[in-house]
């Protein structure tokens, strides 16, 4: 576990596109957008914010977050509805896991109801637009603290 607080934001396929993609649904913010408030949320915190397309590479991600972030914050996008290796991957972590989503998925098409990252997550935050990630960033530092605490020592 790093001696500082390191915060992974990892998002899936199509988050490339903010601000350009459904934005009735989604918004006109960008990704970058978002990074910049994830950054002014982290108080301090390193942040390692991370988008791809890709579900190996973003498994890959995830497992490089075991020994080097102190908590994780996925929007998975599609993946969070699809994928069983990133649900295995995530059940290798030790470290608090945030589930974010711009959208509800509840309130969404009847597919989107399912989540394979929801069993393994900490918790869940969703349908807050970009806040949704500045809130998820708020709540994983909350955890890392309150886990700090308990355990005696930093992260």
């Amino acid at each position: 576990m790093p001696q500082t607080s390191v915060i992974y934001v990892l998002n899936g396929p199509n988050l490339n596109l903010l601000g350009v993609r459904e934005p009735d649904i989604y918004g006109h913010e960008t990704l970058a957008d978002i990074e910049t408030l994830c950054v002014d949320a982290a108080d301090g915190a390193e942040i390692v914010f991370r988008q791809t397309n890709h579900e190996g590479e973003l498994i890959d991600w995830v497992q490089e977050a075991r020994d080097k972030a102190s908590a994780l914050v996925l929007n998975a996008a599609g993946y969070t509805h699809t994928s069983v290796a990133l649900l295995d991957a995530l059940k290798t972590l030790t470290i608090p896991i945030v589930e974010c989503h711009l959208s509800n998925p509840a309130a969404r098409e009847r597919f989107r109801h399912r989540s394979y990252v929801s069993p393994v997550a900490t918790g869940i935050i969703s349908g807050f637009g970009p806040i949704s990630y500045e809130l998820a960033v708020k709540a994983a530092l909350g955890l890392v603290q309150k886990r700090t605490g308990a355990q005696g020592r930093s992260v």
